[in-house]
Parts: C-alpha cells; sequence; structure tokens
C-alpha cells in the first residue's frame, strides 16, 4: 500500500485538514489519518520557514565582518539550511517524506506556500518523487474534502516555485550587498547603526520620503473664485465660475471687463441626467487593509492578523488574495447563504439581484484566489473580539452590497450666463439609495434640489466672490500607502512599466506589504503619528543621499515583475534573472562613492549630531553623542579623535546626568554602587583627567 504524505504549513492549518477525514489521529509532529483513497496516510507540517537561506558568514567565514573589501558577495550557489530552533520538527517532516510514495503539498495556496513546501522537499532529498498539490480557499471541512478529492498535479505550480525562489534570491543578493554597501558609506560620513536596503522596502520608503518633502517644502497661495446667486420668481440657486484668480486684483479686472456687475443672468443650457452607480467591488487584502486603517485606525498587519485568525475560524475566505473577483461556484454559495447573513447584521434587501454580474463574478479573472468573502459557516459573533467583528461585519456588507439594486439619482446641470460668461451650477436628486441603504455613514443629504427652469429664461444677478488657500497633500497612512503601492503604475512615466505594474498590482504583494512597513518601522525609517507616516531623520539621510538610484524607483519592480513574471510562464530563466541583479549591484558599487559626494548627508549627520548632542568633546570641540555600546565623539571617523567615555565603570551604569557633568564640570556628584574587582560595593565621585576617568573618594 503506498504511502501519501501531506505537507501543511503549519500545525493549525494541518488540524484542520485531519478533521476532514473519517478516522484521524494525533502524533507528535505529524497526524494519522485515513479515509476512502487515503489509506495510509500522514498529515506532516512545518512552523511557516522550516528552510532557510545561508547567511553571508556561514559561505565565507570572512563575510562576517563588513567590509567593502568583501562586496559584492556572490555564492556560486546557493545553499539552504534547517531554520534556528526547528530542527526537531524538521527531522519529523523529513522521516515520513524519505518514506513517501507520494507527497501532497498542502502549504498556504499562493507563491510563497508553494516555497515553503518545495524547499523542505528539496533539502530532505525527496524532489524526484510524486508531488500532487492541494489547492483551496477556505478552512471549511466541505471545501478540504473537496480539494482532497481534486488534486491537482504538482507540475502545474512548479514554475511558482522557481518564480518564489528567483525573487527570493534576487532580495538576499540586494539587501546583503546594498546593506552593507550603504552602511559602510554612512558610516564613514559619521552616521551610526544599520541602513537596510531591500527591493521593495526602499522604493516604499522613498514614496513616503517624497511626500514628507512635498509637504514640508509647500508653500499655501491664495486664490479666489466667483460666483453669481441667480434669483426669479420660482427659486433662487447659485453659480460657479470654473476659472480660480490668482488675485484679488485679477478677479476685480475680470468683472469690471466683461460688465459682470448688475448685469442679468440667462439660462443657457438645462441638461438632467439619470446616473446608476454599482455597489463597491468585493474585497482584496489590500483594498480591505486600506478600508480598516481609514475607518479603525488599523495598521495593515493588525488587519491581515485578524484576518487570518478569522480565515482559520473557517469565517472568512483566503485573506492574502490580490482580487476583487469572484466565479460562479463562489456566487452560488452566497447567494443561498444571503438570509443568513443578512441576519448577522440586521438588514433587509427588498428586491436582491440573484443574477451573476461580471462586475463581481467573473471565473477568467480569479487565478489562484478569488475575492475576500465570508465562507458558508455563520459563526457566533459572541465569540468573535470586537475586533474580529469589525473586520467580519465589513466584509459581510461588503459583500452583500452585491445584491442591491444601483444607487440610482437624476443630475441636472445648469450654465447660466452673465454677459456670454458662463457659471455653472449642480443639482442631484436621489431617486433609489439602493446599495448606499447599506452604507448609512455615506448618505449625507446630497439632494440639491433647483428651480424649475426653461432655456433662455432672465434672472437677477448677484455676483459673490470667496477666498480659498492651496493645501498640502496628506501625509500617507498605512491604509492610503497599501493604495499606493498597489497603484504605484498610476505614476510611472513608462508606458510599458505602467503596464507591467498595473499588471501585477504595484510594488510588492498582497501577502508582503503588511511586512515591507513593519519594516520601515522597524528599521527607523518611519514612525506613526496619528496615523501619519512621518519619515525619521534616519529615514530622510538615507532617502536624499540615494535619491536617483535605481534602488528607490518603483520603475525597477516594474523591470523585474516582467521577468520574474516570464519565469513563472517558462519563458524566462533564473540565470538571466539573477545576472541582471549581479550587474545592479555592481553598477550601485562603483558609482557609490560618487553618490555620497554629490550628497548633502553632512548637514543630515550634523543635525542628527545636534539633535542627539549630550555634551562637547574636551578633546577636538565636536559634540559627544550616544554610539551604542559608549558615548564618543562625532570625530570619532573624519578627523581621528578617539575620545569616548564609558555606559558603565567598575560595574555601575552611568547615566545621562553622569556624563553631562563629567563633560561639563570635570566632576560628578556622588554616585552610590560602584563594585571593586573583590566583589564590595563602594561610592565615589567620577572626574574627568587628561580626559580620563578617576574616582574622587571622600575624605572620609
Amino acid at each position: 500500500m503506498k504511502k501519501i504524505v501531506v505537507l501543511a504549513e503549519k500545525p493549525s492549518q494541518a488540524s484542520e485538514y485531519a478533521k476532514s477525514f473519517r478516522e484521524n489521529k494525533k502524533e507528535n509532529g505529524y497526524f494519522i489519518v485515513s479515509d476512502e483513497n487515503f489509506e495510509n496516510t500522514i498529515i506532516t507540517y512545518g512552523f511557516g520557514h522550516l528552510v532557510s537561506l545561508y547567511s553571508p558568514e556561514e559561505y565565507n567565514k570572512d563575510f562576517k565582518s563588513w567590509s567593502l573589501n568583501t562586496l559584492p558577495i556572490l555564492p556560486e550557489t546557493f545553499k539552504f539550511k534547517v531554520g534556528k530552533g526547528k530542527t526537531k520538527q524538521y527531522n519529523i517532516v523529513k522521516k515520513h517524506l524519505d518514506s513517501a510514495d507520494e507527497i501532497i503539498i498542502a502549504t498556504d495556496t499562493d507563491r510563497e506556500g508553494e516555497a515553503i513546501a518545495r524547499l523542505i522537499i528539496n533539502l530532505s532529498g525527496n524532489s524526484h518523487k510524486q508531488i500532487k498539490r492541494l489547492w483551496i480557499n477556505s478552512l471549511e471541512k466541505e471545501e478540504i474534502k473537496k480539494g482532497f478529492n481534486n488534486l491537482r498535479n504538482g507540475e502545474e505550480f512548479y514554475s511558482s516555485y522557481k518564480e518564489a525562489e528567483t525573487r527570493q534570491f534576487a532580495d538576499w543578493l540586494v539587501g546583503i550587498n546594498l546593506s552593507r554597501l550603504y552602511t559602510l558609506y554612512m558610516r564613514k560620513n559619521g552616521m551610526n547603526g544599520v541602513f537596510s536596503i531591500g527591493r521593495v522596502q526602499t522604493p516604499t520608503l522613498h514614496l513616503i520620503y517624497k511626500r514628507n518633502m512635498e509637504i514640508e517644502n509647500f508653500i499655501s497661495k491664495p486664490f479666489y473664485e466667483l460666483f453669481a446667486n441667480f434669483k426669479n420668481d420660482k427659486g433662487m440657486y447659485q453659480g460657479k465660475y470654473l476659472e480660480k484668480f490668482n488675485t484679488l486684483e485679477e478677479l476685480k479686472s475680470f468683472k469690471e471687463n466683461n460688465s459682470l456687475e448688475k448685469s442679468q443672468g440667462i439660462v443657457e443650457e438645462i441638461k438632467t441626467e439619470e446616473k446608476k452607480q454599482y455597489a463597491p467591488k468585493l474585497f482584496s487584502l489590500s483594498d480591505l487593509q486600506s478600508i480598516m486603517n481609514k475607518q479603525f485606525n488599523y495598521g495593515a498587519s493588525e488587519t491581515l492578523e485578524i484576518m487570518q485568525s478569522l480565515y482559520e475560524k473557517k469565517v472568512l475566505s483566503y485573506p492574502r488574495t490580490d482580487t476583487n473577483y469572484i466565479g460562479s461556484p463562489e456566487f452560488a454559495y452566497l447567494k443561498n447563504n444571503l438570509s443568513k447573513y443578512l441576519n448577522i447584521i440586521n438588514e433587509n434587501i427588498e428586491n436582491p439581484q440573484m443574477n451573476e454580474d461580471k462586475r463581481y463574478v467573473d471565473s477568467k479573472k480569479v487565478q489562484e484566489h478569488y475575492a475576500i468573502i465570508p465562507t458558508s459557516s455563520i459563526p457566533d459573533l459572541e465569540k468573535f473580539s470586537e475586533k474580529e467583528i469589525q473586520v467580519y461585519k465589513t466584509i459581510i456588507y461588503r459583500t452583500i452590497a452585491i445584491f442591491e439594486t444601483p444607487y440610482i439619482y437624476d443630475e441636472t446641470t445648469i450654465l447660466t450666463n452673465i454677459n456670454t460668461i458662463p457659471f455653472k451650477t449642480t443639482g442631484k436628486i436621489e431617486k433609489n439609495l439602493g446599495w448606499k441603504r447599506l452604507f448609512k455613514e455615506e448618505n449625507n443629504n446630497v439632494d440639491k434640489h433647483l428651480p424649475n427652469l426653461s432655456k433662455d429664461e432672465i434672472l437677477e444677478s448677484e455676483l459673490e466672490s470667496k477666498k480659498g488657500e492651496t493645501t498640502p497633500p496628506k501625509f500617507y497612512t498605512e491604509g492610503t500607502l497599501i493604495s499606493a503601492m498597489k497603484n504605484v503604475g498610476r505614476t510611472v512615466e513608462d508606458e510599458e512599466d505602467k503596464n507591467i505594474l498595473k499588471e501585477t498590482e504595484g510594488i510588492g504583494t498582497e501577502a508582503t506589504r503588511a511586512n515591507v512597513i513593519d519594516t520601515l518601522k522597524n528599521q527607523d525609517y518611519v514612525i506613526i503619528q496619528k496615523n501619519k507616516m512621518i519619515v525619521t531623520e534616519k529615514g530622510k539621510t538615507l532617502c536624499s543621499t540615494i535619491k536617483g538610484n535605481e534602488i528607490t524607483n518603483s520603475e525597477l519592480t516594474a523591470k523585474w515583475e516582467k521577468y520574474l513574471k516570464k519565469i513563472k510562464q517558462g519563458e524566462g530563466t533564473q540565470k538571466v534573472f539573477l545576472e541582471s541583479i549581479v550587474r545592479f549591484i555592481n553598477h550601485l558599487i562603483e558609482s557609490a562613492p560618487e553618490t555620497f559626494n554629490n550628497s548633502d548627508i553632512k548637514n543630515h549627520v550634523k543635525k542628527i549630531d545636534d539633535d542627539n548632542k549630550i555634551g562637547i568633546c574636551p578633546n577636538c570641540k565636536n559634540n559627544i553623542i550616544d554610539k551604542g555600546k559608549f558615548y564618543g565623539c562625532t570625530g570619532y571617523n573624519s578627523n581621528g579623535c578617539k575620545f569616548s567615555l564609558p555606559k558603565e565603570w567598575s560595574n555601575k551604569k552611568l547615566s545621562i546626568k553622569n556624563i553631562k557633568d563629567l563633560l561639563t564640570k570635570n566632576e560628578t556628584s556622588l554616585i552610590k554602587g560602584f563594585e571593586s574587582k573583590k566583589g564590595y560595593s563602594f561610592s565615589a565621585k567620577l572626574k574627568l583627567n587628561n580626559n580620563k576617568i578617576e574616582f574622587i573618594f571622600d575624605n572620609k
């Protein structure tokens, strides 16, 4: 009897798979299951990434120290290892894979999940065995059963794995080489810390930086607008002249030159159109992250985490999806469960639209996954956290809206001329709220009734001017940044790159954008203030120094995604792609000296030093700042000054006040808690003598 091994991504996923079988038994690191067609079957699992790439020093111990002389670091062959702390589970997985006749990859159904499984299989030496693929969109029992009864050929997904592996190699090469390159040059110019560089991370940071700079450099300018209030026995309304004026004098001159004061208005044109607005598209992950940030200030990672929890509770479909469409089977079960969804949120739809609409239901636009929708499992919301309820209800409302009628309104446009100068008036009368009755906050008394006028009708007019001021663009929030990353192709000038970015949904993927934002925060490149993304001085320093480099531009991502897509389609090779990455890295290494010579990094270093100044160096008069393990002079690298002060002395941590006293008074107050070499505790003052620390003991 052949042995089948199912490889899941994590324990919770494996457990759900096991529950779908007729018989299942939990063991240490795996499940034994059986069912029709699965008599001798094991379900085992990883903990996400059981396998990871070698670090540079594992290829060559000389790479442990960061040095420009070792760049570029280019492994001849990339090597993989078992991740730290994961050997025990890896050995369990390997034991079962070694004895398997058939392997079923059942990790998350995306490119990353495919790579996680294949890397484990490859490292264990079992890539030659028959491989099949479980491909499902929810963890409901029936969906899992259906998936196991309709397994797909593993070869269908091999190119997705090669695409993911190629991206992983490229990101390693870019991250390792360019992070070291720019960090070392930053340090040469007086900066401290590590400057992380990434293929998606750095252009994303640059997006935020450009927006911050636009706001910082924005100069508000006044403008003036001209309105006309029209009146006759049928009523009154206001029209607007569509051009703006830079000064009040310009506006006054315009009125005088066209004899607008005390002139009558004549109705030139009246046009009424019935307009329809259909319900919004179903959610992709990025769309949901944007909405949850806007409405509830949830971070991108927080929304994904809540989504993952709801997915594992079997009430929502797979979260990491980039499509807004579903197929006919999904529409069918949504239709069958519509009344249950409505009951959950205590809503009603009088005339539900039960036919498929291509705006939402289009199997041709569903590739790996369909849009985020509720499953047929109806939850007890009392068992959910408040945040889970908010996310779940947001998705329910967006889903049931597609069954509502369109929002219909009449829009009337009137052009009223005063001495041939047109003033435009727009009115809107709602006829059917449709899907908007589900979203009460969107109904803001939009009706604007206009008098019942006729063409060529004459009215009294009275001019009115209003002053306004130009406003800066808004800071990115995590939600609007997610949207900007997804839609970055709109700002790219090259048409081919623009199309690629549009096809590939911008920079990053649905699964990685939240991680990219977290990385920017963890690297101290950005901070969040009142939901606004603010670039730190460290982030500004990096962006202003390397601006203009390809690594900051989304066009680079377009070119990379273009070729990675070819790899997935079998039209490109990993070798060719990585060769282009190596050329790119070599180019940036060669141009780094010029990049830094032409930058204003010295100004940034001075500002950071001034902000972080603890005192003045008694040796060379530069600033003393926190150097990490000690307090040192900003001239440490640039002018060779070696003055420093320790953070700890005789097993006693020194306070900032102690350091400042030494620098300003040459002496501290009495400090308690020093420890002698023999372990005795004592108190003393410290003083600087020829820039060296000495104890001062009380006469007692």
